[in-house]
């Protein structure tokens, strides 16, 4: 009988936000295939959880994922864990789930903390829909295309940055999306954690001055929704039905307007003689 692959959503910061479930999990798999080993043997440390630990990164996930794949189908079990937060989510892991499902394995998701959904409760803006980017790219040309589809994005954005190019990543976002309400979250559930609330410009210069320390996440206001042009012959119609249904000639001149998207001068003018 094949193995089980069991993804385990770590600690963002604080050690005891691990899970009750993860922590039986790594107690009893056989292997543990660890984003950075040197992090995570603190965490099994201070549990005093020891396993056999293997490194599965950015750089040999192709690899290290065909070495998972063959333990699988030994019938081993296999835990997956990134430094912080959920395997697979802006960290290695999707490649190893992909092939899990390539050879029929059985995959396991532990729930846990996860920085950008924290980041979100925090931020104040709309949480009903949102949209995660994760990392931007590094290379301009990528960010900017990235950016330039963002631009009538309605939703709330979430992106992650490094304290070395938050700054660079909000002037970016102010240069392409404008003028926005941000919250700006750094150092989440760790001593120093730091969320600070207002405008684009207002957040580079609290950072300008108070230091870029820890890892960020930015939370951005979706753009306000366009609201369709109907024309001028549309509001002529809606505010004539209107007043035929009694409605006094300014009330509906100005509710038909807004409906339709002009001005009320414009509705006004076609009416004056009415």
């Amino acid at each position: 009988m094949t193995g089980k692959l069991y993804i385990c959503a770590t600690p963002i910061g604080n050690l005891k936000d691990i899970t009750l479930r993860a922590l039986e999990v790594l107690k009893e798999v056989d292997v543990i295939a660890a984003e950075d080993t040197r992090n995570t043997i603190k965490l099994l440390n201070h549990y005093d959880i020891h396993k056999r630990l293997i490194s599965y990164h950015e750089h040999n996930e192709v690899t290290a994922s065909e070495e998972i794949i063959g333990m699988l189908l030994e019938g081993k079990n296999v835990a997956l864990v990134s430094d912080a937060g959920m395997p697979a989510i802006s960290d290695p892991g999707e490649i190893v789930v992909e092939k899990c499902i390539e050879n029929g394995i059985r995959i396991e998701v532990l729930p846990g903390p996860s920085a950008f959904t924290a980041a979100l409760a925090l931020s104040g803006l709309d949480t009903r829909r949102f949209c995660f980017e994760g990392f931007l790219p590094r290379k301009k040309k990528e960010r900017d295309e990235i950016l330039e589809e963002l631009k009538h994005e309605v939703r709330t954005i979430i992106i992650y940055e490094s304290p070395r190019r938050v700054m660079g990543t909000l002037r970016d976002i102010k240069d392409a999306l404008g003028e926005r309400n941000v919250s700006v979250s750094r150092e989440i559930t760790k001593v120093y954690e730091e969320t600070f609330r207002g405008t684009i410009s207002e957040a580079i210069k609290y950072f300008e001055e108070k230091g870029t320390r820890g890892e960020f996440v930015i939370v951005v206001e979706g753009a306000e929704k366009e609201k369709p042009l109907l024309g001028i012959d549309f509001a002529r119609g809606l505010a004539r039905r209107y007043m035929d249904q009694g409605m006094k000639k300014m009330d509906a001149i100005k509710l038909a307007a807004k409906e339709a998207g002009v001005t009320k001068r414009e509705v006004y003018d076609i009416f004056k003689e009415v």
